[in-house]
């Protein structure tokens, strides 16, 4: 028999997840407690399965408890929890990318086991994610006995686990930040610089298209100190000033920011010649 799962939390990480869960079986999903007993039997149409719950005491015990819930939900909806319900035994996880298993202090507290399993993945079609779950990445924490039974779990659904240092877990979060929120802001900074340059929208994207996907694909086919190019990495550090003045006298706040990739782009062609 598959251990009975209750969610605390219903929204489009918990939707996905344990649709996931209850097609193959990994979870039995018991009950379900959202913002309101409405969402929560939306959820539960969703998931195709559970029932919905309009507060913690309606809650049956279960074996395994998922908090998807908001990164400053995460203790408060703990500390509910442990108060509400029997937690000796179970284990208790949450899906917070930025918070680590320690959020869930009040449930370890009450007897419980804790971890947190962050999938690696953009939740914004909940359906189109249950259905491609397939190969996600899971950074995941906490509790060896917790794991123990998470881990074949989630494997079940087809991710990809991935242990982290819990200690580091929000420079965990801010690598995610890295290679996606601030990389979209530094091709921003190209866009708008070709535009100051007079090419219009449409032909900036063109431009940048080929040197973006070209210089990224590489990072992951050679890494980066090996696909690092332009002036930087030969050296050419009158460039680097004219461009950073040029740039600076253009758009002042954008300027900072070319300066402010100069030091660690510098870092990153010594380790080019360190390393051919």
């Amino acid at each position: 028999m598959a251990p009975t799962l209750n969610l605390v939390g219903a929204g489009h990480v918990g939707r996905a997840l344990g649709r996931r869960f209850a097609t193959t079986g990994a979870f039995a999903i018991q009950d379900v407690l959202t913002r309101s007993e409405a969402g929560a039997r939306d959820a539960v149409v969703f998931i195709g399965a559970g029932r919905a719950c309009a507060g913690m005491a309606q809650l049956r015990p279960a074996q395994v408890w998922m908090l998807a819930v908001g990164d400053d939900a995460i203790a408060p909806a703990c500390a509910a929890l442990a108060q509400a319900q029997p937690l000796e035994g179970a284990v208790v996880f949450h899906c917070s990318g930025a918070k680590a298993s320690g959020e869930l202090a009040a449930a370890r507290d009450a007897g419980a086991l804790v971890a947190s399993v962050h999938p690696v993945r953009s939740f914004a079609d909940p359906a189109a994610v249950a259905a491609d779950f397939a190969g996600t990445f899971c950074g995941v924490e906490g509790d060896a006995a917790a794991l123990a039974l998470l881990e074949p779990a989630f494997t079940a659904i087809g991710a990809r686990l991935v242990r982290i240092d819990p200690a580091a877990k929000t420079v965990y979060h801010a690598a995610a930040v890295f290679a996606s929120n601030y990389l979209v802001t530094v091709v921003d900074a190209a866009l708008r610089a070709y535009a100051a340059a007079g090419v219009p929208e449409d032909v900036a994207r063109e431009l940048a298209r080929p040197l973006a996907t070209e210089a990224l694909a590489n990072v992951f086919r050679i890494g980066p100190a090996a696909a690092l190019s332009g002036p930087v990495a030969r050296g050419d550090f009158a460039t680097v000033a004219r461009q950073q003045d040029a740039v600076t006298r253009w758009d002042p706040a954008t300027g900072r920011l070319y300066e402010a990739l100069v030091a660690p782009t510098a870092d990153l062609a010594r380790r080019k010649l360190t390393h051919p």
